[in-house]
């Protein structure tokens, strides 16, 4: 049976898969391999995974999560899923500061990948990660923590470093959320007080189609205090009057609960319930992160493209995300805004799309999600980076054999071939 990714979009070419049910297993198939990636959740779109070697697994080692109250930080084994780690650190009491919006995605492919939430004040998953451990391609363990001369460079390291077995998180006391929905704020308003906008609660999501004159949904997230009052009327937006899906027409029975209904910080931070099991091959994604200061002005951008985008899209979602000093995080250096697409399972269609759509975006330097479909024609990712030679070095010192190398990290030039 040949093994896909969780959209079916991508099917994995590497001739063996292993399950190791130890880290000492682990060891022993990396040590003899040529080449070895990692897999997690599969949650991703491309090839970032895959290579010409061993594939590992990490699904069948134990899950681990170990909470130092005092440093304020769990430990957990890399596969952990976010929404398991969520359950248990709040039944202690504890929280992490945002969510993915999908709970069921590994930790450790989450970090690896940049993958993010949603907030003004809210940065990169990755920026939570306080230490991890590491194994080497000899099969020995080596362990970063924050403040290393390479920890910054480690962190979102897309696999090319080594493979993840360890990853430290920062926590903080368990908190409630609010999660209410607004309907039909004005494009030209809500660009006109963007700022205020995003900045109207934790974490603020606009889901657009591109083509109407108003954004069709705004969800709002906001840590419940003793003053928290739901909005009435937001921006010429109404409150919606029941549960919603991004996507319209689809059953929200899957989706977390809104209405201003309080509730702990993991099951109202993500988008979808734990409980729900995401169906596969329903659809592909894309996201450009663009600075802050240019968010206007790449928006409009890509409404100038509607007529090409809505035929392939499912849903759209504009998003924040705060600044951090990881060398490849896709908010390194400073805030950004996520530009998300979801796309119908049209590939041939949207990978024809995507050079327009980069060439759009290109004047403000808008970087692509690493694990999400993009195209980098032009493969100067580089210039986006400050710190892109500094991490060849850091991948040529640690994996100088290319064990973890593979098409993905050596197209994009991330590594020689």
């Amino acid at each position: 049976m040949t093994l896909t990714n969780w959209a079916g979009n991508y099917a994995y070419r590497a001739p063996v898969v292993q399950h190791p049910r130890s880290v000492e297993e682990l060891s022993q198939i990396v040590a003899s391999a040529r080449r070895v990636r990692a897999l997690g959740t599969r949650h991703c779109f491309n090839d970032l995974a895959d290579g010409p070697g061993t594939l590992v697994a990490l699904d069948g080692l134990a899950s681990s999560v170990q909470i130092d109250s005092h440093a304020r930080t769990v430990t957990v084994s890399a596969g952990t899923r976010y929404g398991a780690l969520a359950q248990e650190l709040h039944a202690a009491g504890w929280g992490l500061g945002n969510l993915a919006s999908l709970p069921h995605i590994s930790v450790a492919g989450a970090v690896a990948t940049a993958t993010h939430g949603s907030g003004d004040r809210s940065q990169n998953l990755a920026a939570a990660v306080a230490g991890l451990v590491l194994m080497s391609s000899d099969g020995s363990l080596r362990t970063l923590v924050r403040g290393d001369d390479d920890f910054a460079g480690s962190v979102v390291a897309l696999g090319a470093l080594g493979i993840a077995v360890q990853v430290m998180l920062d926590i903080e006391p368990t908190y409630d959320v609010a999660q209410e929905v607004h309907e039909n704020l004005p494009w030209e308003t809500a660009l006109a007080n963007l700022d205020d906008v995003t900045s109207s609660a934790g974490s603020v999501s606009l889901f657009t189609d591109w083509r109407e004159p108003s954004i069709q949904q705004v969800w709002r997230k906001t840590r419940v205090s003793e003053s928290y009052q739901p909005r009435e009327e937001f921006f010429g937006s109404t409150p919606a009057a029941e549960q919603r899906h991004p996507l319209p027409g689809i059953d929200p029975v899957h989706t977390t609960a809104q209405l201003a209904s309080p509730g702990p910080w993991h099951e109202r931070l993500p988008h979808f319930r734990l409980d729900f099991t995401p169906s596969n091959g329903a659809e592909l994604q894309t996201e450009y992160l663009v600075p802050r200061a240019q968010a206007v002005e790449a928006l409009q951008a890509v409404r100038g493209l509607a007529d090409k985008i809505a035929p392939l899209l499912q849903v759209s979602e504009v998003r924040t995300i705060a600044g951090d000093d990881l060398w490849l995080s896709t908010a390194s250096g400073g805030d950004r805004v996520g530009i998300h697409f979801t796309w119908q399972p049209r590939q041939n269609e949207v990978t024809t799309l995507l050079p327009v759509l980069e060439a759009a975006l290109r004047p403000f330097d808008a970087r692509p999600h690493w694990g999400k479909l993009f195209a980098d024609e032009d493969r100067s990712l580089a210039r986006l980076y400050p710190r892109w030679d500094d991490f060849r070095a850091l991948v040529a010192r640690t994996d100088p054999t290319g064990v973890f190398a593979n098409d993905f990290l050596e197209r994009h030039g991330l590594r020689d071939a």
